[in-house]
């Protein structure tokens, strides 16, 4: 059988979610799939449960390899889809027995390039509904997919620049389905977050989107995104950030400049992301442990002092952020490091109490939970 459908779920030490993940998929009600699992280097029962699956249902395609990241692992994936859709799930999440039969129709029935649904945040102790917007259905078209979704992707302006918390939030991979020949056109890959840090899936967006000419969003929450014990983890410092995060920066104005025309709206979109990433790279710092306030703050006024984030704050327009939200980019603007350190941690506090990383930190993240990679999105 020729698969309509690719499902492409990287897995690195899940053997406690993995069987919840595959159910979902085996069960769904589109039956034409295949279902491509990259072992990446398990070293727990992931390995067995995936051979026990693969040898139930021969829609299975077990890829195996040494550790390599999750980024790797969906690119081998990508090389092994034969379906004429492809999509994407995390090893610990799970999705609506009818989520690919929908995404299925209605990438038919309107001749999307890509189709997207909204998602579930999944804790211990309940679950809470991402709401993108209250539009039941967006249809995109033509030019529209890059002047509204791509920009969007590259940077908030205007209206948007209100909510630094919603910055990354349509840039995962997991709750779209792709046109295989549109990946195959746009030659869209992942980077490795050995790279970049972080946002593999918002970059792979940017590749896909700069060729799509139909998108679609339907408001349905059919992918639930497993957050477990979520408000009390301890978020996971990375080094280096500031570092690959300059390199992303160079991936994205790459693509500005290569695949939008060099466009004023998208390099102003970006520098509006560089003015951002202050509060990831700042909570970044005031997560690192065995580290003393007087050290944390060295780090962050090195953040502010960044020539390429100090241009980028000066252009970056205040009039649409609430009073919180201007007090903390003003103080990075003017590079008062230690009142800025005090407001981390008061986002930080607020994170918390709403329950969450997705309420106040989405902009820092990867969209990965490997057990190494940070778990901010």
């Amino acid at each position: 059988m020729q698969p309509k459908i690719s499902i492409i779920v990287p897995i690195y030490n899940r053997e406690k979610e993995l069987a919840r993940c595959l159910q979902s998929l085996l069960k769904q009600t589109f039956k034409e799939i295949e279902i491509i699992l990259i072992n990446d280097g398990s070293t727990d029962d992931s390995v067995e449960l995936i051979h026990h699956y693969a040898e139930k249902d021969e829609r299975i395609v077990v890829i195996n390899q040494n550790n390599k990241g999750v980024s790797i692992a969906r690119n081998q994936g990508l090389l092994m889809a034969k379906g004429k859709y492809v999509g994407f799930v995390d090893s610990d999440d799970w999705v609506e027995l009818t989520m690919y039969e929908r995404l299925f129709q209605i990438a038919e029935e309107r001749e999307a390039d890509v189709v997207m649904c909204s998602y579930v945040r999944e804790f211990l102790g309940g679950s809470k509904e991402k709401q993108l917007s209250e539009q039941k259905i967006i249809h995109l078209q033509g030019k529209q997919v890059q002047t509204n979704l791509l920009r969007r992707l590259i940077g908030p302006i205007r209206h948007e620049l209100g909510q630094p918390e919603m910055l990354d939030a349509w840039g995962t991979v997991w709750s779209k389905l792709y046109r295989r020949d549109v990946l195959r056109i746009s030659q869209a890959t992942f980077v490795n977050l050995d790279e970049i840090g972080t946002n593999e899936d918002t970059l792979f967006n940017m590749q896909v989107l700069t060729c799509a000419q139909s998108f679609v969003f339907y408001n349905q929450p059919f992918y639930h995104y497993w957050r477990g014990n979520d408000k009390s983890v301890t978020a996971i410092h990375k080094s280096n950030l500031l570092v690959k995060w300059r390199c992303l920066f160079q991936h994205i104005e790459r693509i500005v400049n290569d695949r939008c025309r060099q466009e004023v709206v998208y390099q102003y979109a970006l520098q509006n992301r560089i003015s951002m990433s202050v509060l990831g790279l700042g909570l970044n710092e005031i997560y690192a442990k065995n580290r003393t306030h007087d050290k944390k703050i060295k780090k962050i006024k090195r953040i502010l002092h960044d020539e390429q984030i100090q241009r980028a704050l000066k252009t970056l327009d205040f009039r649409h952020f609430t009073c919180i939200w201007k007090l903390f980019f003003f103080c990075a603007k003017y590079k008062f490091s230690t009142f800025f350190y005090i407001m981390l941690h008061g986002v930080e506090m607020m994170r918390k109490r709403k329950g969450g990383r997705d309420e106040l930190g989405a902009n820092t993240s990867s969209t990965s939970r490997y057990d190494y990679e940070s778990r901010w999105t």
